[in-house]
């Protein structure tokens, strides 16, 4: 069964794969970026944002020479800027320690900030023909019809049968090809709904599809329960100014620029959690004025509110208390020059438009 898997996805991949960037230049540095950015990511939101990239950042070296911050400018917007954080960290130990080439090696590619099982396996068999396996989403759910794998895929013990599968499916030549036959069967025929098994080159191996259990598999995760909250940013003006404040680089969105935030308490009015954003950042007591705008974003399982309420100095002189660093920044080149989280730009933006009274922005 391995030997006809292998035989009828190889040329399929080859003759119907989409074209996309990173395939068009697929040395190591290229692979390791895409691969990063498409954890969790659509492939349709990477393009731009992995065209860009490149052109900015073409070599691990030009990576690792830039600022964390200019590197955090040209994710934002990705989301889940821990990636973006490790890749700059790895490309700085790549410098030190390899000379700029990423090593074809898996432990040493382990040893690297942010690179796991996955995302090592497809720089190795992708970028150097090594044999090794991977495991994304879309290769999860290909395994999981071809072989009926039961189970909650996120556990231990069907991780570990599937890696197996993973490991004992891809073949010694073209093992890069391979394994990205099997991540576009998952993407573009072997669907989570309304799979397009009357066009998949594997429908005569698929034990899903030979017992009407393709819709089944891979069972549902259990999903956490939806938290929602809202925050609340302070829109503190000096002229064409905005007081912008630093995030901490272990916090969430950290090393991003924002407007002082804080979640907002049970018992707290909008004017309130306001003020308190003010006092806990930047150590500034402010009076409140009246909201501005607001926006709704979704982080992993939280649903997050977020509310802009324009305050006033009262007393004090900013002190960086909550936050890694303050500054006066126009308004008009807020968001578009500073990194900051998709939220905060929808806001800065409204901002920047002026706004006659409170409004939702997307």
């Amino acid at each position: 069964m391995i030997a006809r898997i292998r035989a009828a996805l190889l040329p399929w991949y080859r003759a119907h794969r989409r074209s996309l960037p990173w395939r068009e230049a697929s040395d190591p540095y290229a692979v390791w970026v895409s691969e990063t950015m498409l954890q969790q990511t659509q492939v349709r939101t990477v393009i731009p944002y992995f065209t860009r990239w490149m052109e900015r950042f073409p070599t691990v070296t030009a990576l690792a020479e830039a600022p964390l911050e200019e590197v955090l400018r040209y994710w934002a917007g990705l989301g889940y800027y821990a990636r973006a954080r490790h890749l700059h960290a790895a490309a700085r130990d790549v410098v030190e320690r390899y000379g700029g080439a990423l090593p074809a090696d898996l432990d040493a590619l382990l040893a690297l900030p942010g690179i796991g099982r996955y995302t090592a396996g497809a720089i190795l068999s992708i970028a150097f023909g090594v044999r090794a396996p991977i495991l994304d989403g879309n290769a999860i759910r290909v395994f999981s019809r071809l072989f009926l794998v039961e189970g909650d895929p996120g556990s231990a013990r069907v991780q570990r049968r599937l890696w197996e599968l993973a490991e004992a499916l891809v073949p010694e030549d073209a093992p890069g090809d391979f394994n990205q036959g099997v991540m576009e069967l998952g993407a573009t025929i072997c669907l989570p709904e309304e799979p397009r098994c009357d066009s998949c080159p594997l429908a005569g191996e698929c034990a899903a599809l030979a017992t009407g259990r393709v819709a089944e598999l891979p069972q549902a995760r259990r999903r956490a329960q939806t938290v929602r909250e809202e925050h609340v940013c302070a829109v503190l003006r000096e002229q064409d100014r905005v007081l912008m404040v630093r995030r901490p680089p272990e916090k969430l969105w950290g090393g991003l620029w924002e407007l002082p935030r804080a979640r907002r308490r049970s018992e707290e009015s909008l004017a309130e959690c306001a003020a308190r954003a003010m006092r806990e950042t930047v150590a500034l007591e402010v009076i409140p004025g009246a909201p501005l705008a607001v926006t709704r974003h979704v982080v992993t399982h939280h649903q997050i509110t977020l509310h802009a309420v324009a305050v006033d100095a009262a007393r004090g002189t900013p002190v960086a208390t909550g936050c890694d660093a303050w500054e006066w920044v126009p308004l008009a080149e807020a968001a578009e020059h500073r990194p900051v989280s998709a939220p905060q730009a929808r806001i800065l933006r409204a901002l920047t438009g002026g706004l006659a009274h409170p409004r939702e922005v997307n």
